[in-house]
């Protein structure tokens, strides 16, 4: 058994590494909490961005979700195993946590990386080449395809609506835009450029020098990839979030270790 005075020095440590990890274990719920909102959100308003880019229905709103859930569980999980004072649990925590660290670090390689690929190269006026980036192309070339077939009955059309009452946008490029479409020649500007309290009748619809004063004259493309702009924003985060799981694990690791050498120590 060792000294009492050597006990009484393990204890308060114990208590500090207990009163750091649940402070962390909250802040690390939190985080949970957050991606668990941003995934619903992104289900909820950005399901026309990802309509228009791809036939099928993208699984990141999902991805969000279930990595937010699972960090809810496993920062309660971290709650009681502090409480607790199991060492097992402690060290099912700290892998969590590694498991956590390394999915985040290439979360933000990644975000780098496309990136990269936004900021390659900058999108051309109109009637030059539109765009040169492959992600670019892609957002790009579905919005004018949906401009251009727009009939407001398919979801492509209701995805243009979409966009374009949330961004406050209206074409491609500018309003013009929809000059050469098929519906512009039968009902004018669709009625989702319009601004807010704006009163557009099909008769100023059709007529773009009328239009002009009532509807948002800047084109949807130019605010859709603005996220090129936040994406290095986004990665550093990711990062930042990364490494700060290390915390939990070193603190995981040594609660863990110092209430097992306090338990030897009292045999």
């Amino acid at each position: 058994m060792s000294p009492p005075s050597r006990r009484l020095q393990t204890k308060p440590v114990i208590t500090c590494l207990k009163t750091f990890l649940i402070s962390y274990s909250l802040i690390f719920w939190f985080t949970g909490v957050i991606l668990l909102a941003v995934g619903v959100w992104g289900k909820v308003s950005l399901e026309a961005y990802f309509q228009l880019a791809s036939e099928k229905s993208t699984n990141a709103p999902y991805v969000l979700i279930g990595t937010g859930a699972i960090i809810i569980i496993f920062g309660l999980f971290g709650c009681f195993a502090t409480c607790r004072g199991s060492p097992w649990m402690l060290k099912l925590y700290a892998m969590f946590l590694v498991l956590v660290f390394i999915a985040e670090f290439v979360a933000g390689i990644s975000g780098f990386l496309f990136r990269h690929e936004f900021t390659a190269t900058s999108r051309r006026p109109s009637g030059q080449n539109a765009c040169t980036s492959e992600i670019k192309a892609v957002l790009g070339g579905a919005y004018k395809d949906a401009v251009t077939n727009y009939n407001t009955t398919d979801p492509k059309s209701s995805a243009v609506d979409t966009i374009q009452k949330t961004l406050h946008c209206c074409g491609v490029d500018s309003y013009t835009d929809w000059n050469t479409t098929k519906y512009f020649k039968d009902q004018g500007i669709p009625n989702s450029c319009c601004k807010e309290n704006a009163v557009c009748t099909v008769e100023v619809l059709k007529d773009l020098d009328k239009a002009r004063d009532l509807v948002y004259d800047t084109g949807c493309f130019l605010k859709m990839t603005t996220l090129e702009s936040n994406l290095g924003i986004i990665a550093g985060i990711s990062f930042g979030i990364a490494f700060f799981q290390l915390i939990g694990v070193f603190l995981s690791c040594c609660l863990s270790r110092y209430i097992t050498n306090n338990q030897y120590e009292m045999v």
